[in-house]
């Protein structure tokens, strides 16, 4: 108008705007009422205050369209699937079909995917320290052989030679 304003009030106008919508055979989300510094996470269909929200300057509001949890529980997903080609049902029925315990070490529960740097050929799933420490020692067989003979003392004690003469292992 000449002046400035609407025709029709804010509620008004998105009630006729939601009409024109269904008219054409849209599908319309129903509005949902929420209290001052609060948001509703369509996702999780949870309302929640702003602080569980990240930022985006983006859009109107200055938040985000997904809450942190929802957000968190979306890039782990995408992650399992981008870089392991596996979905979260996949991952955890390999960990309910070893007990859930990490196949190694049989204390902690298996979480971590555990893959071939080279192949890139998932093997199986492990607990943190498990796959880490598979790591660093580069995938490489023999490495842990050596670290299983050290730690047993095979590597470090003296071997008898004589009657009182021991070589020292080198």
């Amino acid at each position: 108008m000449r002046d400035g304003l609407q025709a029709y009030c804010r509620e008004c106008a998105a009630a006729s705007r939601q009409e024109r919508q269904v008219a054409k055979g849209r599908k319309v989300r129903p509005r949902v009422d929420v209290p001052e510094g609060h948001k509703h996470c369509r996702t999780c269909g949870r309302t929640k205050p702003h602080s569980e929200w990240t930022r985006n300057r983006t859009v109107p509001d200055g938040l985000a369209t997904l809450c942190k949890s929802c957000k968190a529980a979306k890039g782990r997903a995408g992650h399992l699937k981008r870089h392991y080609g596996l979905t979260e049902a996949q991952r955890d029925e390999t960990v309910a079909s070893r007990t859930g315990l990490c196949v190694i070490c049989l204390k902690a529960p298996a979480v971590h995917v555990d893959h071939c740097h080279k192949t890139g050929r998932v093997r199986g799933v492990l607990c943190f320290n498990c796959n880490s420490a598979i790591g660093k020692l580069g995938d490489d067989p023999d490495a842990v052989r050596r670290a299983a003979a050290y730690l047993e003392g095979i590597a470090w004690k003296p071997t008898l030679v004589a009657p009182g003469v021991y070589q020292l292992p080198s």
